[in-house]
C-alpha cells in the first residue's frame, strides 16, 4: 500500500473532509444531485454533531444560526487569513472536518444561485448569506461587494448580486409595497434603479426613491464619520499673532529665553515673549468634483455625489459637482442633497472629458485655492485633447487629483495611457479607495 493510501486508511477525518468538499463541487458544477455523496455527507455531518440544515442550500444561514446560536461565533472569521494559516499542514483533524462543513454551507448558499426569475425574498436571503461569507473572511457584511468587473472575491460577489438583480422582475416588485420592503439596498440594486427610474411611475417610483434614499443615507453616515474631523482652515502665519495672554506660548517663551537663566539667583530673565498664531484662512477653498457617469462608473457616481454633499456642509468649503459622459451636467445647485442629485443623473453612454472641462474652467477663479478631484477610468475617445486641458489646470496652480474610481473595495481599471502621463505630470492616479480620497481632500482643505 502506498504512503498516501496508508494515510487515508488511518485518517478517517481526511476522508470525511474530502466527502464534504466533493459534494460541494458536485453541487456547484454538476447538473444532477449525486445520491452517494449526499448520503455520505449527511452521515458525516451527523457524526460530528452538526445540524443537517447545513447541507440544505435552500436554508438561509440566518435560519441555521437562529436555530443553533452557538454556530454564529464559528462562522465569524472562519475563512480569514489568520484562521486558515497552517490548516494545510499535516493530516486533517476533527476541527478541519467541522470547518469543511461550515465553509461548504457558505459557499453553496452564495455561489449556487440557479437560473430563472428571482424574487425579492430570494435576493434578500442571498444578500444575508453573502454577508455571512464576508464575515467569515474577516470583513463587515457588504464590505467585499464592489462593482462587477473588479478582480477577486469582491468582484465575484458583485457580479452574482448584479445578476440576481437583473433576473428579478424589478418593476413588478417595486409596484408591490410588501415585496419592495423586502429589498435590501445595495450598489447593484441602486444601479438598476437609477438606470430604470425614467420607466417607473406611481407606487413603483415612490418605492424606488425610498430605496435610493435609504442607501444614500446609509453610505452618507459611514462617510460622514471619516470627514467630520476636518478643520475649518489653515493657520495663516502671515498675520502677526495677537499679543494677549490667552495666546502666550509659554513653553516656547521659556525655551527661547533659557540663555538668560541666572544660576546664582535661580531666575529666568525673559526679554521676549512668544505668542501662538491663531488667525485662519478667511476665503473659502473651492472643491470641484468631476465624475464620469458612464456605465462603468456607477458606484463612483453614487459615492462621490454623497462625498461632495458632506464636504459642502463644512465651513469654508465651496463645493461644485460636475457629472459627464458625452454631455456634461452641472449638479452644483443640488450638491447639498445627494438624493436629488442622483435622480438628475443619466447613467451610461460614452466618455468625452472635453465637455466637462468646459464646465470646470470658468469655476477656477483662484487656482492656488482650488482642488479638482476628477474621478474616471479615463477611457476617453479624445485622449490628447482631454489630457492637455487637465495639464493646463495643473500648471495653473490647481491641485489636480485624478482618481481611478471610488469603490468600497478600492479596485480600479485606469487607461494606462493616462496613468503614465499623470505620473509624468507629477499628479499620479490616486487609488480608488475612498479613504485615500478623503485624506487628500482633507489635507488640501485643512
Amino acid at each position: 500500500m502506498s504512503g498516501a493510501a496508508e494515510e487515508t486508511a488511518v485518517n478517517p477525518d481526511q476522508n470525511r473532509r474530502q466527502v464534504l468538499y466533493w459534494r460541494l463541487l458536485s453541487r456547484l458544477f454538476g447538473d444532477e444531485e449525486q445520491p452517494a455523496l449526499e448520503s455520505a455527507s449527511v452521515a458525516v455531518v451527523d457524526d460530528i454533531g452538526l445540524p443537517p440544515a447545513l447541507l440544505d442550500p435552500g436554508t438561509a444561514v440566518d435560519t441555521v444560526v437562529q436555530r443553533f446560536p452557538e454556530l454564529a461565533a464559528e462562522f465569524d472569521g472562519l475563512m480569514s487569513e489568520e484562521a486558515l494559516a497552517g490548516t494545510e499542514d499535516g493530516p486533517a483533524g476533527a476541527e478541519e472536518v467541522r470547518r469543511a462543513a461550515l465553509v461548504s454551507k457558505l459557499l453553496l448558499n452564495v455561489f449556487a444561485t440557479g437560473s430563472g426569475d428571482v424574487s425579492a425574498s430570494r435576493l434578500a436571503q442571498w444578500q444575508a448569506d453573502a454577508g455571512w461569507l464576508e464575515r467569515a473572511c474577516g470583513h463587515r457584511p457588504g464590505g467585499l461587494r464592489s462593482r462587477p468587473g473588479d478582480d477577486g472575491l469582491a468582484g465575484t460577489l458583485g457580479g452574482i448580486e448584479g445578476d440576481l438583480v437583473r433576473r428579478m422582475r424589478l418593476r413588478e416588485v417595486l409596484g408591490d409595497p410588501a415585496l419592495a420592503k423586502r429589498l435590501t439596498p445595495s450598489m447593484s440594486l441602486i444601479e438598476q434603479l437609477l438606470h430604470d427610474k425614467h420607466n417607473l411611475s406611481g407606487v413603483a417610483l415612490a418605492n424606488a426613491k425610498a430605496l435610493i434614499k435609504r442607501f444614500v443615507d446609509e453610505v452618507a453616515e459611514v462617510l460622514r464619520t471619516r470627514v467630520e474631523k476636518t478643520s475649518t482652515g489653515k493657520i495663516d502665519r502671515s498675520v502677526p499673532p495677537k499679543r494677549v495672554f490667552r495666546n502666550l506660548d509659554l513653553e516656547r517663551t521659556i525655551w527661547k529665553n533659557l540663555t538668560n537663566y541666572n544660576p546664582e539667583d535661580q531666575r529666568l530673565y525673559v526679554d521676549r515673549l512668544y505668542y501662538r498664531h491663531t488667525a485662519k484662512r478667511v476665503e473659502p477653498a473651492r472643491l470641484i468634483v468631476v465624475v464620469d457617469q458612464s456605465g462603468s462608473m456607477v458606484d463612483s457616481m453614487v459615492n462621490c455625489t454623497i462625498l461632495a454633499s458632506i464636504f459642502a456642509g463644512l465651513p469654508k468649503v465651496d463645493v461644485h459637482l460636475v457629472a459627464y459622459d458625452t454631455r456634461a451636467l452641472d449638479l452644483t445647485p443640488w450638491v447639498h442633497d445627494p438624493f436629488e442629485t442622483l435622480l438628475r443623473t443619466k447613467l451610461g453612454g460614452g466618455t468625452d472629458g472635453t465637455v466637462a472641462l468646459e464646465q470646470v474652467r470658468p469655476k477656477v477663479t483662484d487656482p492656488k485655492n482650488t482642488v479638482v478631484a476628477w474621478i474616471s477610468d479615463f477611457y476617453e475617445w479624445r485622449e490628447q485633447e482631454v489630457f492637455t486641458g487637465m495639464e493646463s489646470l495643473h500648471r495653473s496652480g490647481v491641485r489636480f487629483i485624478p482618481v481611478g474610481s471610488v469603490t468600497s473595495g478600492g479596485r480600479q481599471s485606469v487607461n494606462p495611457w493616462f496613468r503614465q502621463r499623470f505620473k509624468d505630470m507629477g499628479a499620479p492616479v490616486l487609488s480608488g479607495d475612498i479613504d485615500k480620497l478623503v485624506f487628500e481632500l482633507k489635507n488640501f482643505l485643512d
